[in-house]
């Protein structure tokens, strides 16, 4: 897919310095993991091509979207996988938006999903307000396209607000600000280009994003506003429905409030990366996004050869974290709501290893060293303090069954440096933790650990 990141608005939109203050607040930084949940009108059909993925080419990308979500989308392309499932299994006078009438979430959909969430650890939750098909999972006085007027007949993010707040979550909300195929007219999206090309720009479609967005602030005061792709250009100079104004508004009902870097202007809050792996320790915060599995929305045809399991969660979040990012990682309800074993697995997984070593993960920051601008194989580190108050490094070991790992010259100079390492035989007594003979630090894996394995040191 392509990535958005370094996208910004025309030349002539509103200079950077027009924008409120978007620093990336503390409570984010410390919060580690979020839990994004893709969970709307695309839960329905629940299904994207899953076959073979190395016959995917750029030509053929779109038609054979990995994205469940992007339904709406893959099901207009001629001759696509998805199109001609659905003509098989629904008929063709069967559309898209038909689905709204057919979909019956379960009553207790939005505690279960926050529940789980809450029991993998996370510290805030993003549900879709409105993905890019449109459909608005609130009750919006701006479009009778909204899960209160059509099928479910209840304002979904109402439910989920209020059981993520009651839970002690922090609330994010995703908006599709650039793409409202409900109330656009053009063809298919087929290729990246398209992408940008084939979205509203007009002053119209920019005012009706922007109620969208404004109800969104006031209704729920989400403390981070996590837009996809881009806005309409239209709303991107100054007026009452300009993004300015929009961030204004945010930050004035959520002081610490946050917004992510998709919007298409010379302005951004936190960094994201889509489905990418991060090489080295940023000097920026970031937010790394994926689904468990292949796509976002729930795809009835993912299997376990295409997700994450536990071990690989938690891997995934320590380095992740050790590179100065958050995991917000995605799980894709049924149409019920209720939550595919795959995924509850996995992220139950990943809380009780959070109930072992939540301190190496929440509230840490990035060990910075030249040593380990790039970390060494099999193991990532994160500073923080230890339940005294005390400075401590933390060095998660990612694959405990390979036993001792021993640091090379460079790494464990630099280890030594500021940590205190005992002296002794490296791994002699075979008890976890780290040691240090002859100037090389090695580090001893606790046994029994599944997943990733953490010791602790005090600081100097």
């Amino acid at each position: 897919m392509i990535s958005f990141d370094d996208r910004h608005g025309p030349a002539d939109a509103a200079a950077a310095a027009e924008y409120p203050d978007l620093a990336v607040p503390d409570w984010y930084r410390d919060a580690k993991l979020g839990v994004f949940v893709h969970w709307g009108l695309y839960s329905v059909p629940a299904w994207a091509d899953v076959l073979d993925r190395r016959d995917v080419t750029a030509e053929n990308a779109y038609a054979r979207h990995q994205y469940a979500e992007w339904y709406a989308n893959t099901v207009r392309i001629d001759g696509s996988p998805t199109r001609e499932r659905h003509e098989r299994l629904y008929g063709v006078g069967h559309s898209y938006e038909d689905f709204a009438d057919d979909w019956q979430p379960s009553p207790e959909a939005a505690r279960g999903i926050v529940d789980l969430a809450a029991r993998a650890g996370a510290r805030y939750l993003v549900p879709t307000t409105k993905h890019h098909d449109g459909f608005c999972l609130w009750d919006s006085a701006t479009t009778s396209f909204t899960a209160a007027r059509r099928g479910p007949g209840q304002d979904l993010i109402a439910e989920v607000a209020a059981a993520a707040r009651e839970a002690g979550l922090r609330l994010g909300l995703y908006y599709s600000g650039a793409h409202d195929w409900h109330a656009s007219d053009y063809p298919p999206l087929t290729s990246n280009d398209d992408l940008f090309a084939l979205r509203r720009n007009d002053e119209r479609f920019a005012g009706f994003a922007a109620a969208q967005l404004r109800e969104l602030i006031e209704r729920f005061a989400p403390d981070l506003l996590w837009n996809d792709i881009d806005w309409p250009d239209a709303g991107k100079y100054h007026g009452a429905g300009s993004l300015q104004q929009l961030f204004r508004e945010h930050l004035a009902a959520v002081p610490d409030g946050l917004v992510n870097d998709r919007w298409g202007v010379p302005v951004h809050g936190v960094l994201t990366r889509e489905y990418q792996d991060i090489e080295s320790v940023q000097e920026e915060a970031f937010e790394s996004t994926r689904g468990l599995g292949l796509s976002f929305g729930y795809n009835a045809d993912e299997s376990a050869e295409h997700a994450l399991d536990g071990p690989e969660l938690i891997r995934l979040l320590a380095d992740v974290v050790s590179k100065n990012g958050n995991l917000l990682i995605n799980v894709g309800p049924r149409a019920d709501g209720s939550i595919p074993e795959l995924q509850r697995r996995a992220l139950e997984e990943l809380g009780d290893w959070l109930g072992r070593h939540g301190p190496a993960i929440y509230g840490t920051r990035p060990w910075r060293h030249e040593a380990v601008r790039v970390p060494p194989d099999g193991v990532r580190f994160t500073c923080g303090r230890d339940t005294d108050g005390r400075e401590v490094m933390h060095m998660l070991l990612l694959d405990p069954d390979a036993g001792p790992v021993t640091l090379e010259t460079q790494v464990s100079a630099a280890v030594r440096d500021i940590a205190q390492v005992p002296e002794g035989a490296a791994g002699k007594a075979g008890a976890p933790g780290g040691s240090c003979d002859g100037g090389r630090v090695t580090l001893t894996p606790r046994p029994g650990e599944r997943a990733v394995s953490v010791v602790t040191l005090p600081l100097r």
